[in-house]
């Protein structure tokens, strides 16, 4: 039995950089076929960006479109619109995440391609939802995560540093990628009913914000009582009306924090989190870990909510334990008594264990020539039933050829289609 989940899902992706890319590349991996759009000459922004080597393309575009096929066209070109137009009508999922109204002016835009193909489902990325007093600002990865309270809410909490943050993670990008694969997903469920295609509209904002629930959260509960147990501020410091940056501390209710630990004097990630439970029999199991046992009698500390209002003498005694400890051995003491804790990992960490080559976590793709081998992230689920191949990104418009004759082009045509400027730079350099 073949269970790829994708199987004959025909995909046109009009995407680039990263939110679109991350999508279509989800959905290349789940099985389905995916034509990248891309200009001719240049291709996707990132082919070029960041570059290890300059004969090859960056790993920037190589982590994102694996397993696609690449179609160099210029569709604003009378042919290149007829091409396009073909691979739209035999298409079930069309996905573009260009600025808002280039895809109308194009002559592309949803109203179009539904009269096109009223199957085909619409997938759109943009900055903000269409109601945003911001929609028409250019979005970016911190452009989302600044308007959506997740550099608001992200840094520490006094002093020099006490500046809105953005996270490493690419709330805005990847993170869009996935949310808007989830509504592709749906769509094509709800497509096995209707026999009708949807726009499926997804904006880095709503994205982030998704992600910052339970911020909105806090907001709620700071609006009700004034203050935020599980925050450092509490219970010294008067709040603001909005929620604050928190440093460390964990989202809920338990009380989490980093530690330094042995040799951070020289590796800035030479730590580890550790969480205090609030349940007693958790915190009865953590202070003979530690060696605290007085604690379970000290009523600074033998309650949840007495830890929340000692937080500082506690972080400071944790502190003295773990310093002369390596973020690994902390860590092999506590979790043996169950105490939520693990080392903080930096990328060359993550990236030579070999325990998470495993198929999916992290995955090796041979893309040949110079660039050889790579490394990227798979798909971020297993299936009992499914294992995704992972195979090389395509060359800028490598697959013209296979894909123009699918749509039924001559030798003659795809000729000439290089020679007017639709699949390759007019001769002067114009387009």
């Amino acid at each position: 039995m073949n269970t790829t989940p994708l199987q004959g899902i025909k995909v046109v992706d009009f995407t680039n950089v990263q939110s679109g890319p991350s999508c279509t590349q989800l959905l290349a991996w789940l099985g389905a076929d995916v034509v990248k759009i891309e200009r001719p000459g240049t291709g996707d922004a990132t082919r070029n960006e960041l570059q290890f080597d300059p004969d090859c393309p960056s790993y920037y575009f190589l982590q994102l479109n694996s397993n696609k096929k690449s179609l160099t066209l210029d569709a604003a070109t009378p042919d290149g619109k007829e091409i396009l137009t073909k691979l739209i009508k035999g298409c079930d999922i069309f996905v573009e995440n260009l600025h808002p109204g280039a895809m109308d002016k194009l002559g592309f835009g949803w109203e179009a391609v539904h009269q096109l193909n009223p199957r085909c489902i619409y997938g759109t990325i943009k900055g903000f939802p269409v109601t945003s007093k911001y929609a028409n600002l250019k979005a970016y990865e911190p452009v989302a995560q600044v308007t959506a309270a997740a550099a608001s809410t992200t840094g520490w909490y006094e002093g020099e540093y006490n500046i809105p943050t953005q996270s490493g993670a690419a709330l805005g990008d990847s993170n869009t990628g996935m949310h808007l694969t989830i509504g592709l997903l749906a769509a094509l469920q709800q497509r096995e009913r209707t026999g009708e295609g949807c726009y499926v509209y997804q904006s880095m904002h709503n994205a982030c914000l998704n992600l910052c629930r339970i911020k909105t959260r806090d907001q709620l509960t700071l609006d009700r009582i004034g203050y935020l147990t599980q925050f450092m501020q509490y219970p010294n410091e008067k709040f603001p009306d909005y929620v604050p940056r928190s440093g460390n501390t964990e989202g809920s209710g338990v009380l989490g924090w980093t530690y330094k630990c042995k040799g951070w004097e020289t590796d800035p990630n030479a730590y580890a989190y550790i969480i205090f439970q609030r349940g007693a029999k958790d915190f009865e199991l953590a202070c003979k870990a530690f060696g605290f046992e007085d604690w379970l009698t000290n009523p600074d500390f033998n309650t949840a909510d007495a830890r929340d209002r000692h937080k500082q003498q506690l972080i400071d005694r944790v502190q003295a334990w773990a310093i002369d400890k390596t973020k690994f051995e902390v860590t092999d003491i506590l979790s043996k008594a169950g105490v939520p804790v693990a080392p903080v990992l930096n990328t060359k960490e993550i990236m030579t264990d070999e325990s998470l080559y495993d198929g999916n976590t992290l995955v090796r793709i041979n893309q040949g020539g110079k660039v050889g081998e790579f490394v990227t992230v798979g798909v971020p689920f297993t299936m009992s039933n499914y294992q995704p191949t992972y195979g090389p990104c395509p060359t800028l418009g490598g697959n013209n050829e296979e894909v123009l004759k699918g749509l039924g082009y001559t030798d003659a045509q795809i000729a000439e289609f290089d020679k007017n400027g639709t699949t390759a730079p007019l001769a002067n350099g114009k387009m």
